[in-house]
């Protein structure tokens, strides 16, 4: 998979988290916080092989300005 990065949020200085990137397969990949609080993680059904992140709204804002 080629991933191309789209955008990192403003609050993350000299690293790249959260960021946001697309793959050559026609998804996303994102990079974010991991979400461990538990009644957060109550309101969701992950199954085993997945897991949750939180990403700022400017990361995810990059998408909808070229769509």
């Amino acid at each position: 998979m080629k991933l191309t990065f789209i955008r990192k949020t403003r609050l993350s200085g000299d690293s790249n988290c959260p960021s946001l990137y697309r793959t050559d397969r026609g998804t996303f990949v994102v990079q974010g916080w991991r979400v461990t609080d538990p009644e957060t993680l109550a309101q969701l059904d992950i199954p085993a092989h997945e897991t949750v992140v939180e990403v700022p709204e400017d990361v995810l804002a990059e998408i909808a300005k070229h769509h």
